[in-house]
């Protein structure tokens, strides 16, 4: 093994311990466990710092401790930084360093640290600039990409983006309209109060998303009864977001429910396959059959007895094989159309060539008395047939079955 593959494993090795854990990573989940103390007893020092009885008797130690703690997320930051490429593998070193300095994450672990270090930049630095060290242990959250609880809610936001949009658009005019209504109705009466456009937003902000600060009000009998009215509008309108954010959790969890409690159900799935004489398999044997990745020969019934399923087991008409075939793994969902045909239906006595239907519908198999026809052109199809089908349009009579 070259130098070079031995230190690129050591790099991904790092990568891996100081990025979130898995539960069997012991040495990782241990990264997790210090990265997460070292924010808390920094967070625990600065609001200790706050009190002067304890600044005067401990003021030295807890700056050590700021110290040391900044220390960490500044040594932390820079092994990011170095181990940045194997986060980014299809990236060169250059571009993958600059995705993680300029990422969400990055700049969090950046503004962490330093204004600590360059106070000249950041004269508030060590004080308003310690939201983000609280920021950090977000990171540690990111248990699985998919279920994580705070990518649910990135999930629910995007998913109703345009409802969000629309009801903030309304928020937006109403604010507008009422602030140029009391503007309009109050100016003469408080022209030191309501002096322009402006103030009536104000005043309209303060309504409608709070129940106002007392600084700004109406005293005409027009400009109260106009407050009331858009105080019950406010109500009204603020509470769509909420009602749209909240119907989106419920959604996004029961679907994350349904697919954990039938995720082990739907990792793999069996059929009975009854092969007949003249049948392509009959005759071959399982290891010449071809069949795609993800998809056994489980067993073979034959008889009154199992014949285990070895590569040069040859297969005869009227053995009954069970297949077992990998789950696709998500929970998209192909909606198929099952339809019989009855007496008055035109598709009786035609062939499936002949039948005027779009390009989009795909007649997908037919089932006659029990059998499996393949729908082929020539197939010409009779009462009592039924028909599954692929359609975006509207059939009536049709069941859906989802695939």
């Amino acid at each position: 093994m070259s130098d070079k593959s031995l230190w690129y494993r050591r790099k991904k090795r790092l990568s891996e311990i100081i990025e979130v854990g898995a539960s069997e990573d012991s040495i990782s989940r241990l990264y997790d466990l210090v990265n997460s103390l070292a924010i808390v007893v920094n967070l625990c020092a600065s609001v200790a710092y706050t009190f002067e009885e304890i600044r005067g008797s401990y003021g030295g130690a807890l700056l050590s401790v700021e110290t040391v703690t900044v220390a960490f997320f500044a040594v932390d930051y820079c092994l990011r930084l170095w181990t940045a490429q194997c986060l980014h593998p299809g990236l060169s070193p250059v571009r993958a360093v600059l995705k993680y300095m300029f990422s969400f994450s990055g700049l969090v672990d950046l503004l962490s640290f330093l204004p600590y270090y360059l106070p000249v930049f950041f004269p508030s630095g060590t004080v308003a600039f310690r939201m983000f060290r609280v920021m950090r242990i977000f990171r540690l959250f990111r248990i699985n990409a998919y279920y994580d609880s705070l990518n649910v809610i990135t999930e629910v936001i995007a998913s109703k983006r345009q409802q969000l949009t629309s009801s903030v658009f309304i928020i937006i005019i109403l604010m507008l309209a009422s602030s140029l209504c009391m503007y309009s109705l109050e100016h003469e009466a408080q022209p030191e109060v309501f002096t322009n456009a402006f103030s009536g937003i104000w005043w309209s902000v303060s309504t409608l998303l709070t129940v106002g600060y007392g600084d700004i009000y109406p005293i005409t009998t027009l400009g109260k009864l106009f407050s009331i009215v858009i105080t019950f509008l406010g109500v009204g309108m603020v509470a769509i977001p909420t009602g749209i954010i909240s119907a989106g959790f419920v959604d996004q969890y029961s679907r994350i429910k349904r697919i954990s409690e039938y995720a082990n159900e739907a990792d793999v799935h069996f059929i009975k396959v009854r092969l007949l004489q003249g049948d392509r398999w009959s005759g071959r044997t399982i290891q010449t059959l071809g069949l795609p990745a993800g998809i056994i020969v489980a067993a073979i019934q034959r008889r009154e007895g199992i014949v285990v399923p070895r590569g040069d087991v040859e297969l005869l008409p009227g053995d009954t094989l069970v297949l077992g075939a990998e789950s696709v793994g998500d929970d998209r969902r192909i909606e198929l159309k099952e339809m019989i045909l009855r007496k008055q239906n035109p598709w009786n006595g035609r062939r499936i060539r002949d039948l005027d239907i779009s390009r989009q519908t795909i007649i997908v198999m037919v089932k006659r008395r029990g059998k499996i026809l393949i729908p082929n052109g020539n197939l010409v199809l009779l009462e009592g047939d039924s028909i599954i089908l692929y359609t975006q349009t509207h059939i009536r009579e049709a069941n859906t079955i989802q695939v």
